[in-house]
């Protein structure tokens, strides 16, 4: 049985993306703040929309995304989508 590793980062950020219309706030490391909604990211950068504008924000630039609400951590998931128990 092989191990997947699961990247954090990607399974927050796609959670995030997914709950349409889930408000954030995303803290630059120079103390700026960011509001909207994150439409897309990659391995270097999110896309943020607030407004009807979009921003596109280097990761490196991230302090810390806090999503307005609670969503889902169960970030434990097979290879075919199912969720893992944790026993």
């Amino acid at each position: 049985m092989i191990n997947k590793v699961i990247n954090l980062q990607d399974s927050f950020l796609n959670q995030i993306r997914k709950e349409n219309n889930l408000p954030v706030i995303i803290y630059l490391i120079n103390g700026f703040q960011l509001r909207g909604v994150v439409r897309g990211f990659d391995n270097f950068t999110v896309i943020i929309e607030n407004e009807g504008k979009q921003q596109l924000v280097y990761k490196h630039a991230i302090s810390t995304i806090t999503p307005l609400r609670p969503i889902n951590a169960n970030f434990h998931e097979k290879k075919d989508d199912t969720k893992i128990d944790k026993q």
